[in-house]
């Protein structure tokens, strides 16, 4: 079984915020796919869902964001699965809006998520997708920035950058990280 974490916060004062960007996208996902959040055997909500023959557990964490590795560890363990059927989806603020990275492993890149989900897997060889929600915020300003909502302008081209992360998901469900990589990674997103 494929599983598919989606980074962010639980709660309505997150809901539309750029950290919750993971949350988002799953949610995309699941609506495509007639796919129900419902509570997991552990920290997270999961919506069992299948594409192209492949059976997709969608996960949301309900750690809040610095514990998302907790929650990931809770699923892998009960759906004896390992971190090599899993794809984290979080979001990314050296990539503007809408720019999607897939990669097959890696560093945390400085996001507190999946620098856990790194330590308490005790591995960074896993799938992420990174999904880009820009950095346009000054010295110190990070926090309040991934925790505030998109701006009305950025809120215009969301509904479309949802999409593109929903599509990139479905594709790694299809055809795994290393034949999706460069289709995904070679989309082109211009700056709103």
């Amino acid at each position: 079984m494929k599983i598919v974490v989606g980074l962010g916060n639980p709660g309505s004062r997150y809901e539309m915020t750029r950290h919750n960007i993971g949350w988002l996208v799953l949610d995309a996902v699941a609506e495509r796919l007639r796919g129900e959040f419902l509570p997991g055997k552990g920290d997270y909500y999961e919506s069992e869902v299948s594409w192209r023959g492949r059976k997709t557990l969608l996960v949301k964490p309900t750690t809040f964001m610095n514990l998302s590795g907790n929650a990931t560890r809770q699923v892998l363990r009960h759906r004896g699965e390992s971190a090599e059927e899993l794809l984290v989806v979080l979001d990314e603020i050296q990539f503007p809006l809408g720019r999607l990275k897939l990669t097959g492993s890696g560093s945390d890149g400085g996001h507190n998520g999946l620098a856990s989900v790194i330590e308490v897997l005790g591995s960074d060889r896993f799938a992420r997708l990174r999904c880009g929600v820009g950095g346009d915020f000054g010295p110190g300003g990070m926090v309040e920035y991934v925790l505030a909502e998109f701006s009305a302008e950025e809120a215009e081209n969301l509904r479309e950058v949802i999409e593109e992360g929903r599509d990139a998901i479905l594709l790694w469900i299809a055809e795994g990280t290393s034949r999706s990589m460069n289709r995904v990674n070679a989309r082109k997103k211009q700056d709103s």
